[in-house]
Parts: C-alpha cells; structure tokens; sequence
C-alpha cells in the first residue's frame, strides 16, 4: 500500500475515533468513575445532582440497626425534605410479595403450577393464544409468551386505568413466542396471577398478602393501593420534562424502604415461608427485584457476601434516557461503601 493512502486511512480512523466519541454516554462515565464517597449519606448527596428530585436508601447489615438515608425532595413543589419514612411506589418488586402468595397456595394444594391457563380462566380461551398449553409455572416464570400490556403501541398514549384495560391491551396483541420456548417479561402474567388469587380465596389478591405475608412479618407500611393510604405520606414521583406529580396515580402497591427491606431478608432468609414451601419459590421464581413506572423506580436486593439488604428508591424517571443506568450505578456504588466500611 502506498504511503499516501496509509496516511489519508490513518487520518480517517482517527477522525472517526473522535466522532464516536460523541455517542458515549459521559453522564455515565462521570458517575462510574467518580471517587467513591467514605459514607451513603456523602454518595446520596452527590447522586442528587444527576438530575434525580428525591432519593431513599435503606440498608440492613446484619448484626446491626437498619440505616436510613434520604436526599432531594419529597415533594419538589414544596421543597419538602425526602423523608425516609414516606411511602413509595415499588412497582414490579411486588411481583416477589406475589409469587410468594402463589407459592402458598400451590403448597395448600389450592393450585396447581401445572394446571393451564384454560383450566383457571374459560373465558380467555380464544383470547390469549396457547392458553390450553399455558401453565401457571410458565406465567409465574415469565415463559408463557402472554404479550406484556405495556409494550402495546398505544399503551403510553392512553395508559389503563385499570387491571380490565390493562388486559384489554394484551388481548389485542399476538403471543410473544410459544409456551415454555424462551423467556419474555411480561406484567400481563403477573395481573393475571393477582386475578388467580382473588378468584381462589374468593376476596382481594392483596388482603391474602396480608394475611399470609405482611401480618406474620409485622408489615404495617405496606399497602395495595392508593385508596388505602393517606396521600401526604406518599414520595411525589417525577418524569424528566414534565412538571407533574405522579403520585396521584393508582399504579399497584405502595411501602417504605424499610418494609420492602425485612420482607426481602424474611425472603431470603425463608422465614416467610412455612415448612416445604421454599423448595417450591426456588423452582418459580427469583429473591430480588427492582421496579418501574412513571415517578419511581426502585432497586430491592439481598447481599449474602455481606448479609445485608439494601433498598434504593429514585423518584424521578426518563425512560428515554439515562436515569434508570444511573441509579445502577449508584446502587452499586452504594453496596461499595457498605462493603469497604466493614473493613
């Protein structure tokens, strides 16, 4: 090759090196990179300033008392301090307090996860594709190929207002794949299993979560709805660009850092369960969870190396950019400290 053309292919690498570095997402970087703060508080504090209005932080090492941290706002139209207290939106980390509902059940033999979808719901027949092949164990697994509601193409542009509308999306979407082929996430199962357990005790999905989850765990901060609270005691939520609260919106179960953190040890540990039914939850489903939806997003997870929970909650989402990343990492960064202050 002549030295001519090696020179100009050099100039063009380089140059398109340069460019592409455009598209690095340096708020990233930024906050990966950073030095590592000596304390949460230091490390809450300085996540605040990537653009999130409220933050919360619960950790529970074992052997000693539960820590709490805030930073941000409760309520930004009001300046009102984040409180560690306040109730939050944990979105789909309640799919962990149901799957355990589920697993009670199956356990009283009041359930079969082998049983079809056609079997517990006639009336879906013809509705949702393979539902005479769907068995509860896929739905609980996420590998029964029910499409997910909010994946439907008008679903943000008129989000349901209820479990009936939610469905209605579903029902008018195609099967993501066939039955126990491969694994889709999809929030239709988990609206679908709800239904299952009000339809089996013959009264509300959640009061039954009550009475065989939070009672026996001593949760009185957790709750089923937004009818059920006093709305002062709820984080306000935020979407980047909009100047609404989101708090208002009835989106599934509410609690405070600190009842989602003893119920995931009580999880991980297995004192939810009563004899022979852990074996079962270790074959359905997972012991962690974070959580999504407009306002709030959470992180909820059990560390064995260190034996201690830590519970993040965010109240400020942008599904196009890049909050949910970020608060990855600075849950991360968080575990880092917890880990380097044992030393």
């Amino acid at each position: 090759m002549k030295p001519q053309i090696k020179r100009i292919l050099r100039i063009l690498f380089i140059m398109a090196s340069i460019g592409s570095l455009y598209f690095v997402p340096w708020i990233l970087v930024k906050a990966w990179i950073m030095p590592l703060p000596d304390t949460v508080q230091e490390q809450l504090n300085e996540a605040i300033t990537y653009g999130f209005d409220g933050m919360i932080v619960y950790v529970d090492e074992a052997g000693k008392p539960p820590e709490f941290y805030a930073a941000g706002y409760k309520n930004r139209a009001e300046k009102t301090p984040a409180d560690p207290t306040s109730l939050f939106k944990i979105a789909s980390i309640s799919k962990l307090y149901v799957a355990v509902a589920i697993t009670k059940l199956v356990h009283n033999k009041r359930l079969s996860l082998d049983e079809t979808l056609a079997h517990y719901f006639p009336e879906l027949v013809g509705k949702i594709a393979y539902a005479d092949k769907i068995t509860l164990r896929m739905m609980v697994q996420h590998r029964s190929g029910i499409p997910n509601y909010v994946d439907h193409p008008h679903f943000w542009d008129n989000p349901s207002k209820n479990n009936k509308e939610a469905l209605a999306y579903a029902l008018d979407m195609p099967p993501t794949f066939k039955p126990d082929t491969d694994y889709g996430y999809s929030n239709t199962n988990y609206l679908l299993l709800r239904r299952l357990i009000k339809k089996t005790v013959g009264y509300d999905d959640h009061q039954y979560i009550k009475e065989v989850i939070l009672t026996p765990l001593g949760l009185k901060n957790t709750f089923g709805s937004l009818s059920e609270v006093n709305i002062d005691d709820v984080m306000s939520g935020y979407y980047v660009g909009y100047d609404d609260d989101f708090k208002t919106d009835n989106v599934g179960m509410l609690a405070t850092a600190e009842d989602v953190g003893i119920f995931i040890r009580a999880l991980n540990e297995g004192t939810v369960f009563d004899k022979g039914e852990q074996e079962i939850y270790s074959s359905i489903y997972e012991y962690d969870h974070t959580g999504l939806v407009p306002g709030y997003q959470s992180i909820a997870k059990y560390h064995n190396d260190i034996d201690t929970v830590v519970i993040q909650f965010m109240s400020t989402t942008n599904f196009d950019g890049y909050n949910w990343n970020l608060s990855e990492i600075f849950y991360s960064r968080i575990v880092k400290i917890v880990k380097k202050n044992r030393q």
